[in-house]
């Protein structure tokens, strides 16, 4: 929620809240664009796998690139009768990565190659497929540390594809938190005081709160100190700013 100093202007914390929402819009437009993408091949029959590279190649290879991968993850049965889970799905160029090493160009996701590939099986279950089936809108997952693909610290974003109103799969992006750190460090900063940014369930994203470490989940009234709550638009992250007495 936006709140307003007693001049009637944006306190800081919801300036704050207000430009990282205006971030994560990017990301937003950009899967929608892919979800419409997709939807139209797959109801013409074009293939799913080389409509998909061509969609994310460009954001995962751009200068300085928010997404580390992108794809579509496609339902069983979606691309073929006698397919199962069908991950069109890659990482972007990555550096001293532990499982990958350094690549100069994307790179596709290898299920059976991956240790942790067998917790797919049961992929329905999971947070970013199971939220956009059930509620037909897009979902932030996380954040959290990706052991299928990077090791990194990840916040998902998934949005559902849909044919014949029916959800056949999720088109979906992977913003790395050390760089989403570039853009956001600078605004909780500026708000002039501690501040973090946090999931819906209270999981720090990123922190400038000397109480509130990376990686942690935000308690009721945090030891004590009193928090404000700031919503990102159009996501569910906040800026929680410490209130001084």
């Amino acid at each position: 929620m936006s709140r307003s100093t007693e001049y009637g202007r944006p306190a800081p914390g919801a300036k704050c809240a207000q430009a990282i929402g205006k971030i994560l819009d990017g990301v937003f437009g950009t899967l929608q664009l892919w979800k419409l993408a997709l939807e139209e091949g797959l109801a013409a029959g074009v293939d799913v796998d080389q409509l998909t590279y061509g969609l994310v190649e460009p954001a995962l290879t751009e200068s300085q690139p928010l997404l580390i991968g992108a794809g579509f993850i496609a339902a069983q049965g979606v691309v073929s009768e006698e397919s199962g889970l069908h991950f069109a799905w890659w990482l972007g160029p990555l550096k001293d990565n532990p499982m990958l090493g350094t690549t100069s160009a994307p790179t596709r996701l290898d299920l059976p190659s991956r240790e942790y590939a067998d917790y797919l099986r049961d992929f329905r279950a999971l947070e970013w497929y199971r939220v956009p089936e059930a509620t037909g809108a897009r979902h932030i997952t996380g954040p959290y540390v990706d052991h299928l693909c990077t090791l990194d610290y990840l916040l998902t974003i998934t949005a559902p594809v849909m044919s014949v109103g029916a959800m056949v799969g999720v088109v979906g992006a992977d913003v790395q938190v050390l760089r989403l750190e570039r853009d956001v460090l600078p605004l909780l900063r500026a708000v002039g005081g501690p501040a973090a940014l946090v999931s819906q369930s209270g999981r720090v994203v990123i922190s400038m709160m000397p109480s509130l470490q990376v990686g942690s989940l935000l308690s009721t009234g945090d030891g004590g100190k009193a928090l404000k709550r700031f919503d990102c638009p159009g996501t569910s992250l906040a800026v929680v700013v410490e209130t001084r007495p």
